[in-house]
């Protein structure tokens, strides 16, 4: 009986989505920015060589399709990507009115959103007063710091020590529809966060805020402040079955590697790993080995994302990037006959953009245990192409492609 896997490289977009004009990081438009070219772009001539050198390198994904994939997304040459392609390979377009995660991911299971989200403005103070003074009743202070757009790791280090000093939470957003609150594990508490937050989140989500996103640090004033790996989103449940509620009512297995069990809301999931992204490549070989038939394994790698898409770190996505690669054939040989597993990307965040905020881009789609070229699809048409593997009834917006 097959399996299915869905491995989502958090923002590892491919350029050339034709609404790109109307999103912004800033001032300026997402007109251009394409991710995984751009970096490949960086590699060949010489801009990436903090911590590697040379083009970039991706041999594994590169033979399935990939350099394909981004050319076919966004009409620019893939640097150093010139094996013909082997497995399948496509790019897929988003109709969801959102370059967020919970839309990307939504959608990429058979499910476009049908609303727009709520956005906080990038003032200060960026929250209404109501929001503010809920979180403090929560938190039993008489203030909250920050009430801002602004960078999870830059606003810990601006504010941690006073935090630590007042223990007001530090509370701020950013271009996408969240509401995140920052605090100290030892001196604030990780279970009082936790709580706060999901008591918040039927008061976000009821105002179309899409999550509410407890993000815990450790660290002093002296040593400097890290995030934990015991970040939970605590997001809208989606406004329809997904992907993963159809092949549990199926009696498959649905496996959770990342923060796809928050981005789902647990429906229709069966086992949740979390950790670091490494940890998370450990889960993901154990599974493609160890996941029964019938069975779904859908996993979000973040960090591409939050540690270098965010911080405009070029080296450090190439470097990312070619981690992974490099694993893969561990995965591969754990495979079997009659297995898929497709890799995608849920929007774009272009380290050589102007400011950090995501951008608007196509997502490349590339899979192992198929040949073929796909084209253009919709982000629906992979969960419904994967429905579609296990022997599910078509279902949701998506056709398959298979």
């Amino acid at each position: 009986m097959p399996r299915a896997f869905l491995i989502v490289l958090d923002s590892a977009g491919a350029g050339g989505a034709p609404d790109a004009d109307r999103f912004f990081n800033g001032e300026v438009p997402d007109t251009g920015a394409n991710t995984l070219g751009h970096i490949a772009e960086a590699c060949a001539a010489g801009r990436a060589g903090e911590g590697r050198s040379g083009p970039l390198r991706m041999p594994n994904l590169g033979r399935l399709g990939l350099g394909e994939a981004v050319r076919l997304a966004s009409g620019a040459a893939m640097e150093g990507f010139t094996d013909a392609a082997e497995g399948l390979w496509g790019a897929a377009t988003e109709v969801s009115r959102g370059k967020d995660t919970p839309s990307g991911h939504w959608e990429l299971a058979g499910v476009p959103v049908p609303w727009d989200w709520t956005y906080f403005p990038d003032t200060h103070p960026a929250f209404p007063e109501d929001l503010v003074a809920e979180v403090c009743r929560l938190a039993g202070t008489d203030g909250i710091l920050g009430n801002e757009h602004a960078s999870g790791t830059e606003v810990i280090d601006r504010l941690g020590a006073e935090h630590m000093a007042t223990g007001w939470p530090i509370c701020y957003t950013s271009a996408d529809s969240v509401f995140q609150i920052a605090a100290h594990e030892e001196s604030f508490g990780l279970e009082r966060l936790l709580s706060i937050c999901e008591r918040m989140a039927p008061r976000l989500h009821a105002l179309r805020v899409g999550r509410c996103i407890a993000r815990p640090f450790v660290g002093s004033p002296e040593a400097g402040f890290t995030r934990t790996p015991n970040r939970h989103d605590y997001a809208m449940a989606p406004p329809a079955p997904t992907l993963c509620d159809w092949v549990s009512g199926a009696g498959g297995r649905v496996h959770a590697i990342g923060k796809i069990g928050d981005i789902f809301s647990r429906r229709g999931i069966d086992e949740v790993r979390k950790g670091p992204d490494a940890d998370l490549f450990e889960h993901l070989v154990d599974l493609a080995g160890d996941a029964g038939e019938g069975s779904l394994t859908f996993a979000n790698f973040v960090e591409f994302d939050s540690s270098f898409g965010h911080r405009r770190d070029v080296s450090g996505y190439a470097r990312a990037l070619e981690w992974f690669d490099e694993g893969l054939p561990r995965v591969f040989e754990r495979l079997g006959e009659g297995d898929l597993m497709i890799f995608t990307s849920d929007h774009g965040n272009d380290p050589t953009w102007a400011g950090t905020d995501h951008t608007r881009e196509r997502a490349p789609v590339v899979g192992w245990g198929a040949s073929k070229a796909v084209g253009h699809v919709a982000y629906a048409d992979v969960g419904a192409s994967l429905a579609a593997h296990l022997g599910l009834a078509e279902r949701g917006a998506g056709r398959s492609f298979l």
